[in-house]
């Protein structure tokens, strides 16, 4: 990123106003599983769960700049009072059984859910004092006035049956799978009770892998799947999202030598995402969807036990992401924002087994995380930045002590950027300590 005129802004400021910022988040999740074995080759199994969210937010948000010369930062007014409840249902039997010298694993299901939430929404302009990010002045209670920008209450219906198959010949395993799901979402305003919108969508999704087991540990792979992923929610212009698809080509190997305590993955793909929800440019608390996003790219894992006490994993990707579909023609081979394209990873630890400091063990590491862009014009580049991490544990009997420390060197940053106008600091050196105990 680049300075402002008044050089940058200190990570401590804060854009809205402690008297009236206000976050409260309330969950409850309650489920089962059950799992029954019908005959020696027959298997039934049910999972359900029952979840509610409710989420309040009050208080001032960012919004340009109201005079770059002298630091003041412009702000709305918002509120959100949202809530939500989930129900899942998954019933799927598996069925075990050989046709000849081909031994298969045959899982069909039916699973249904159900999503409701109630979307209230107010936003005020022009109404909050600006604040200037070197001196902020807090205080400043102003109440919302006029009609809510949202008061919807969106129901999803989804029902979906699947059938998988997975074949095993020799050191062959070839997997086939496929999905059909029916989805129907209402939008209905929540004074009134009036339907406002709705739409019903059916999609077929599949897919298939193909993977062979070398002796010697070598396992090359190849799969092509297709996905379909109902959104419940509303664009920018209070529409109702469309669903998004995908379809991904995946080749790679995995290798996990013999004799040899750890495992290798690389990986090449290509990714294609349809109707992919993106953040307003305009209004950063809203999304929008854009047309199509491909992701073609590579990965590399490693996971190796050198010792017995000395673990070491490392990671790279890298991938060239582009909008290849967009209702804006300029945008097309445009990156979107928030995205770096470059992460690498590694991380060391190393735990005494014995003598008088067994169990204690210290780890440590480094991220890369590549540069990105803040604007769907790809003209503002947030840097790439190297953070270091460190870790103290150590663990006895059933209990286990930790010291983490997150960007050891406290590097002042810019993580991310929705917008241009939409930046966020990464956070700055964390320290936790944490006691557990298993039981």
């Amino acid at each position: 990123m680049i300075n402002a005129r008044f050089g940058k802004i200190p990570t401590s400021f804060f854009a809205g106003d402690p008297s009236v910022d206000k976050f409260t988040r309330e969950q409850e999740m309650l489920g089962y599983q059950f799992e029954r074995n019908l005959t020696d080759d027959l298997t039934f199994r049910q999972n359900a769960r029952f979840a509610h969210v409710d989420v309040t937010y009050r208080g001032y948000v960012g919004n340009n700049w109201a005079d770059i010369n002298t630091a003041s930062l412009g702000r709305y007014n918002w509120y959100a009072k949202n809530t939500a409840n989930q129900a899942n249902l998954d019933n799927q039997l598996e069925y075990r059984f050989n046709t000849g010298a081909v031994r298969h694993t045959m899982l069909f299901g039916v699973d249904l859910k159900g999503y409701q939430i109630d979307d209230y929404q107010a936003f005020n302009f022009g109404t909050v004092p600006s604040i200037n990010v070197f001196n902020p002045a807090y205080g400043f209670d102003i109440p919302l006035t006029g009609a809510p920008f949202r008061n919807f209450q969106i129901t999803q219906k989804q029902a979906g049956t699947y059938l998988q198959d997975q074949m095993k010949l020799g050191n062959f395993t070839l997997v086939l799978s496929g999905r059909n799901d029916w989805v129907e979402t209402t939008q209905a305003a929540r004074d009134t009770g009036a339907t406002l919108a709705s739409r019903d969508d059916s999609r077929f999704s599949g897919r298939a892998g193909l993977i062979y087991n070398f002796d010697n540990g070598i396992a090359p792979y190849v799969s092509y799947a297709t996905s379909y992923n109902p959104i419940i929610g509303l664009n920018a212009q209070n529409q109702l999202f469309l669903p998004e698809t995908g379809q991904q080509t995946e080749i790679g190997v995995k290798v996990a030598p013999r004799g040899f305590d750890g495992y290798f993955t690389a990986s090449v793909f290509d990714l294609k995402r349809q109707h992919v929800a993106t953040t307003d440019p305009v209004f950063t608390t809203l999304q929008n969807q854009t047309g199509e996003v491909t992701s073609r790219g590579i990965e590399i894992e490693a996971v190796a036990n050198a010792t017995r006490e000395l673990k070491l994993i490392g990671s790279f990707t890298a991938y060239r992401l582009f909008n290849s579909r967009d209702l804006d023609p300029a945008l097309v081979g445009k990156t979107p924002t928030n995205t770096p394209e470059l992460l690498v990873s590694g991380w060391a630890d190393y735990t005494f087994k014995d003598g008088p400091l067994a169990g204690f063990g210290f780890g440590g590491g480094l991220r890369y995380i590549g540069s990105s862009w803040a604007d769907t014009a790809n003209t503002l580049e947030v840097p790439a930045v190297v953070l270091g991490d460190l870790a103290l544990h150590y663990e006895w009997q059933n209990w286990r002590t930790a010291l983490n420390v997150v960007n050891l060197t406290d590097k002042i940053y810019v993580a991310s950027c929705a917008a241009a106008s939409s930046c966020f600091y990464g956070d700055r050196r964390r320290v936790t300590a944490s006691v557990s105990y298993k039981w």
